[in-house]
């Protein structure tokens, strides 16, 4: 099943329309297994690389991959368990500069996205249908649990295109 339009903000639709299929867990779990074969490809030593000046390296982009994974699952998280607080937004950059990703080694920096996915694949799982209709407020727009894990499919789909076309 595929989140309405309604369920979350215009700038998500982005994302939402890079994924086929209407099972979000198959998809996530398929969408993590594509996501590792991808960075095992990569080298150590292509952790630094930036496709482009200002760009972020391979490292970062996996750290980013990371945080916002956390974040939105977290966002869905509270929100299953009817969270009534508005849920903050969080400036990417920030994280990424903050996160120091380029410090550490690339191979532990993709065993940890890996243990993430799973782990949020596992939370979801775990959710009743019922809960996939309940609404929030994330970063100043209403959103509902399955339209967040809808979106964390389709950004993991986004950057793991970026990484194929400017990293491979």
């Amino acid at each position: 099943m595929r989140p309405a339009k309604s369920d979350y903000a215009e700038y998500y639709q982005k994302y939402i329309d890079l994924i086929d299929g209407e099972d979000i867990i198959h998809i996530l779990v398929k969408l993590n297994n594509e996501v590792s074969d991808v960075f095992n490809s990569f080298p150590q030593s292509k952790g630094d690389y930036s496709y482009a000046e200002g760009k972020w390296t391979l490292k970062e982009v996996t750290g980013h991959m990371m945080d916002t994974d956390r974040i939105f699952a977290y966002r869905a998280l509270a929100i299953a368990r009817g969270e009534k607080q508005p849920l903050p937004s969080f400036d990417q950059n920030e994280y990424v500069r903050n996160g120091k990703f380029n410090l550490r080694n690339l191979t532990d920096l993709t065993y940890e996205y890996r243990i993430i996915r799973e782990s949020n694949i596992l939370l979801f799982n775990g959710f009743e249908q019922s809960v996939y209709s309940n609404r929030g407020i994330a970063a100043g727009n209403e959103v509902t649990v399955l339209a967040l894990m809808w979106i964390i499919a389709g950004h993991q789909k986004h950057h793991l295109n970026i990484l194929k076309e400017r990293y491979l």
